[in-house]
């Protein structure tokens, strides 16, 4: 019996240290497939933050109901009445706001000293005329006595000379009665249009200077039937803009109003400071709306289809790179690669830039591009989060 089971031990024995070996294997390989999927996880974290996730957006095409630009304000006729004598103003007959006539009176100068010159000019070509024609009887006199030998040719040519003289004095004289008269008559200021009287700035008493310089004009009449209404249209727009062309007025004054205008002549030159062009349109102001002076926006609407197919796109500032390559906009490509693209400004609207050249509406375009960011780099695109009204509708699915 001993025997036997002395013979037993050895087979449980061999078990044992099988099951054994068997348990440190398994762990063993754990511990590796353990180490192996954590590293496969840390080169996968570290790939992901090498990628920068970025945001995309799409440009906007420029919208194709036309161009609005700034634009100002002007009367149709507008005519500065300055003094062109000196004196005290009598009286005014029209305040600003009146409307006038072709010719009427605006107000009256009163001029003592003009007045005096007149009187002087006329007593003047008065005894000019006297002698003239003392001058001319005594010339024909003496013609007489020469038929008769009494009296030598040049005694007969010496009054005929003195006649003569006194006779162009008294043209001459004459004529400076005429300019006294003349201005005169520019005591009276008068309307030279039918218009608005838009400044007065004199009154009763007030002395009177004559002058022309800026500021010193006594009243302003304004043609406010019809306005002149000035922009300037950027370089890359110019051929957006016709002669007879339509477009719409917009005044701050006149919310949701629009006044038809129509583009009358271009100055053709670019004007070297703003590289823009001068445009000038015409508006009708029948209904006197629309005020001279006024700032407004003018929306041109008559764009050709050419012109407007060749338009650009617009992009938000932030979305532009501006380096020592230039303009830059970074763009991904199918394979989320970066793809830097060049590109000219044409106009800075603010909130939007308009570019020229160089993207067109089916880009992807990063939103904010990071800094360091390379041609060919690979990058994550964020995912835009879904509207409050979409997650409604995707709870309601579920």
């Amino acid at each position: 019996m001993r025997t036997d089971a002395v013979q037993s031990r050895p087979p449980r024995f061999k078990l044992a240290a099988t099951v054994a070996l068997l348990i440190a294997a398994g762990v063993v390989v754990a511990g590796l497939w353990a180490r192996k999927s954590n590293a496969e996880q840390l080169l996968a974290a570290a790939g992901d933050r090498g990628q920068p996730t970025v945001a995309l957006i799409a440009p906007q095409p420029l919208s194709s109901a036309g161009l609005e630009l700034p634009a100002r304000i002007e009367a149709w006729s507008r005519a500065p009445i300055y003094a062109r004598v000196s004196g005290y103003l009598k009286r005014w007959n029209v305040d600003i706001g009146g409307k006038v006539k072709a010719g009427q009176q605006l107000a009256e100068i009163e001029t003592p000293d003009l007045d005096q010159q007149l009187m002087q000019a006329k007593a003047e070509l008065a005894t000019a005329r006297s002698n003239a024609a003392l001058a001319a009887s005594t010339a024909k006199r003496w013609q007489g006595l020469l038929a008769s030998d009494s009296v030598s040719r040049q005694e007969v040519d010496e009054r005929t000379g003195d006649m003569t003289a006194k006779q162009s004095q008294v043209a001459a004289l004459q004529a400076n009665l005429d300019r006294i008269e003349a201005l005169k008559r520019f005591t009276q200021l008068t309307a030279p249009f039918d218009g608005v009287v838009t400044a007065r700035n004199t009154d009763v008493g007030a002395l009177i200077n004559v002058g022309g310089a800026p500021g010193s004009e006594l009243f302003v009449v304004s043609d406010t039937r019809k306005l002149r209404v000035y922009v300037n249209v950027p370089q890359r727009q110019v051929a957006q803009v016709r002669p007879g062309a339509k477009a719409e007025l917009i005044v701050p004054e006149r919310p949701g109003q629009r006044f038809a205008a129509t583009v009358q002549s271009l100055s053709q030159s670019i004007n070297t400071g703003t590289g823009a062009m001068l445009v000038q349109l015409m508006v009708d102001n029948d209904h006197d709306q629309l005020l001279p002076g006024g700032f407004a926006t003018v929306r041109f609407t008559g764009a050709d289809a050419a012109a407007q197919a060749d338009a650009g796109v617009s992009l938000p500032p932030g979305a532009v790179i501006i380096g020592k390559d230039g303009v830059q906009v970074a763009t991904v490509d199918g394979e989320n690669r970066v793809r830097l693209r060049k590109v000219t400004i044409a106009r800075d609207m603010g909130t939007r830039v308009e570019l020229g050249a160089g993207l067109s509406a089916k880009d992807r375009v990063i939103e904010n591009p990071p800094d360091g960011l390379s041609e060919g780099d690979v990058v994550r695109v964020a995912q835009p989060a879904s509207s409050p009204a979409a997650a409604a509708s995707a709870k309601g699915r579920s």
